[in-house]
């Protein structure tokens, strides 16, 4: 399955707070990278709506004039498809 960008980068800092030893000191680093972690959630969220709107815009541009309810759930089905549920 295809990875997003996003979801390349919270995997990243994903793998980093497991790796970190649990010192004093390391348990302020893994702190930061969770609201990190959190903010890039966020980020995949929007990231996600930017690639539907995209596919979308496309659609109506190419193949037909009008985008509907049907149409945007088919849209994330595909999105899901391409890039899991969890994005």
């Amino acid at each position: 399955m295809k990875q997003t960008a996003m979801q390349q980068g919270i995997l990243l800092v994903r793998n980093r707070i497991e790796s970190i030893d649990e010192t004093l000191m390391s348990k302020h680093t893994i702190h930061h990278l969770q609201q990190v972690e959190r903010l890039l959630y966020k980020l995949l969220d929007a990231e996600k709506e930017q690639r539907i709107v995209d596919y979308n815009m496309g659609h109506s541009d190419g193949l037909c004039n009008h985008i509907n309810d049907a149409d945007n759930y088919i849209n994330e089905q595909n999105y899901h498809q391409t890039y899991g549920k969890d994005a």
